[in-house]
């Protein structure tokens, strides 16, 4: 499961579609259950959550490596 949060380059939406394409999950709340979390510039509250759950936390470059 991936949450997306911050400023990125590309819209989220469409970001959302790739991760759905390639057989992912998108969730809007961190949690312990989640797998990645997508972090742009100023995530803020999400990525410090994140971080305390010990969350995965991919760049959208690191996504897209992941998901070719």
């Amino acid at each position: 499961s991936f949450c997306i949060t911050g400023t990125l380059n590309r819209p989220r939406k469409e970001i959302a579609l790739t991760i759905k394409a390639a057989g992912g999950k998108v969730v809007s709340t961190v949690s312990g259950k989640l797998d990645y979390l997508v972090a742009g510039e100023n995530a803020g509250t999400k990525l410090d959550k994140a971080k305390r759950l010990d969350v995965t936390i991919l760049t959208e470059s690191d996504l897209a490596s992941m998901l070719d």
